[in-house]
């Protein structure tokens, strides 16, 4: 007899992961993973107590890799830029994963959705040396910044519009720029 192939906890992972990624976190179920694995279920439920064990170990998964692109971004030369540009990126090379961590349903306020996590931490911590605003300042005047450029990364994964490198580089540094004088005319008027 031929011996069993075992299936562990890594290989439905990526299994998983691969499903995700060429079609939505919705088409993840024991039945798809199954076939994918040329194996019964009982494997996917020896390893994982639910799916929704097996979607959380995934999730946790697909944050691991965005936090690789915002690392990348942070060492750009100019790090605000480079972590926008980053999250354009990961938009782009990963749509669907995008699409699940970072537009599907949430109870969370804008300002706690971005700091909800290390990376929004360190994005706001790197405007503060490109604009010089104080952490409370930089945290109002980035979930402007972030709504442009989630707007951009949604477009991007959407494939709603076709942007290049070149494009997504300009429309960011010159939006946000503008985005900086608009906020140091406006603070001249409240001060006058």
């Amino acid at each position: 007899m031929p011996p069993i192939k075992k299936i562990d906890r890594e290989y439905i992972i990526t299994a998983a992961l691969d499903i995700l990624n060429n079609e939505g976190i919705e088409f993840i179920n024991a039945r798809k993973l199954a076939s994918k694995l040329n194996c019964s279920v009982q494997p996917i439920f020896y390893n994982f107590k639910s799916m929704v064990d097996l979607k959380s170990e995934v999730l946790a998964r697909i944050y691991e890799i965005y936090k690789k692109y915002m690392n990348a971004g942070k060492s750009h030369k100019k790090p605000y830029k480079g972590m926008g540009l980053a999250y354009i990126k990961f938009a782009r090379d990963y749509p669907n994963y995008f699409k699940c961590i970072f537009m599907g349903e949430t109870n969370l306020s804008p300002i706690s959705f971005i700091t909800n996590d290390d990376a929004g931490n360190d994005v706001i911590k790197s405007g503060m040396e490109a604009t010089g605003l104080s952490y409370e300042d930089q945290k109002e005047f980035h979930l402007a910044v972030w709504i442009f450029t989630h707007g951009l990364a949604s477009l991007v994964a959407t494939k709603t519009v076709i942007l290049n490198d070149e494009d997504i580089d300009f429309l960011l540094e010159s939006t946000v720029k503008k985005m900086i004088i608009g906020k140091k005319v406006l603070d001249n008027e409240k001060c006058n």
